[in-house]
This record gives C-alpha cells, structure tokens and sequence, in this order.
C-alpha cells in the first residue's frame, strides 16, 4: 500500500483541518469534552477524508471508529447502534479492506478501482437491506431500544452504505450520507435529555458534509478511470 498521506491534496489536506477546528471547538464550547467520542470523531473524519480518495487506510479507520461508535452507543444504550457498528458495519469494514486492497485502480496510487452496480447486484443489495431492516426491528424492540423507529432506520442506511462500500461504488458515499442524517435526528433527541451529546450531532453533521464530497470525488475518478 502506496503512503496514504502522499495521495492528499491541499483540498484534502483543507477540508481535514477545518472539520477537526469545528469538531475540537464544538467540544470546547459545551464544556465537557467527551475524550472517546472526541477521538471517534477525529477517525472518523480522517477515514471520510481517505475514503473520498478511495484510499485502503480509510476501511483500516472504519474499523477502529466502529469499536468507538459501538462503546458509545452502549453508554447511551443505543443498542440498534452497538449492534449495527459492532456486528455489522466493523465486519463489513473488514471485508471492504480485504477487497479495496485486492482491486487497485489501473492507473494505481493506492486508489480502488471504482465499480458500476449491474442490476442484479442493486437487486441483492435491496433485498438483503428489507431483510435486515426486518430482523433488526424485532432485535431492537427485545432490547426495549429508545426511538426504535430511527434506530431501525439507522440500521437500513448503514447497511446500505456499506454494502455500497464493499461493492465498491461511488454511491456509498450517499448511504453514509443519508444515515449521517439519520443519526443527526436520533443523537437530537438524546440531547433532549443529555445535552453533553450535542457535540456528536456537530461531528454527524460534518461526517454529512464530508460524506458529500466523498461523493463528489468518487464520481470525478469514476469519469476518468
């Protein structure tokens, strides 16, 4: 695996400075600054940052921000959360370093070669996240999970976009993206009762925003590989 930091431009370089200050300074302000979910957040936007350049080291980062995510949901008991990060979204995570590094670009500098979804493969990917929304519905409500429609919701989007991720596709980024959203409207709603989570919706919010360009970039490298 080519240096990863070689393959970041000054955008890049730009957009990682930025949304660390936002990040840092959002824990700041509400004077309690949560170290696990300050450094989940810190991986978390550095994998966002290496994924928009489909480098390897941003799976590497997923794996590790998933073991922090899942902590945190367990401390607020998000279970969906736990659940999802933990056995679905590290596995995945897993899978997804194994088949970037086996499917380098051609044109290489550490980037993946970006695929086009045939209709069978959206067809699977359908399926599989109507079967798994189902089964984790019912997982959740043994748990007695808080706001278990959008915890459920949650786990649709975040196996959607890992799939993509896996599939490598440039649509990923907008899986990620639509459960940033969700995950904004749930970590709301637990700041409802605790306001020291309001700092997580500040990191989700960049996570969306970053997700975004994600998008933006892969579509850009899917037009010239």
């Amino acid at each position: 695996m080519n240096n990863p930091i070689k393959c970041l431009s000054k955008k890049d370089w730009f957009l990682l400075i930025v949304s660390l200050a936002i990040v840092i300074i959002s824990n700041v302000a509400f004077g309690s600054i949560d170290l696990l979910s300050l450094a989940a957040t810190i991986v978390g936007v550095t994998a966002l940052v290496f994924a928009a350049k489909g480098n390897v080291l941003a799976q590497i980062l997923m794996i590790i921000f998933s073991i922090l995510y899942g902590i945190i949901s367990w401390r607020f008991q998000y279970w969906g959360e736990m659940i999802t990060y933990l056995g679905m979204t590290l596995p995945m995570a897993v899978w997804s370093t194994i088949t970037w590094i086996k499917n380098p670009s051609e044109k290489g500098k550490g980037e993946v070669a970006i695929q086009k979804l045939k209709p069978k493969h959206i067809t699977i990917i359908l399926f599989l996240c109507v079967a798994v929304t189902i089964i984790f519905y019912f997982i959740l409500k043994a748990f007695h999970t808080p706001n278990i429609i959008f915890s459920t919701i949650s786990v649709s989007t975040s196996f959607l976009a890992a799939s993509l991720t896996m599939m490598r596709s440039s649509y990923y980024a907008l899986g990620y993206a639509a459960n940033d959203i969700v995950l904004i409207v749930l970590w709301s709603l637990a700041a409802l009762k605790d306001a020291t989570y309001i700092p997580i919706i500040v990191n989700f919010a960049i996570f969306f925003f970053n997700d975004i360009y994600g998008f933006i970039s892969w579509k850009k490298r899917e037009s010239k590989q």
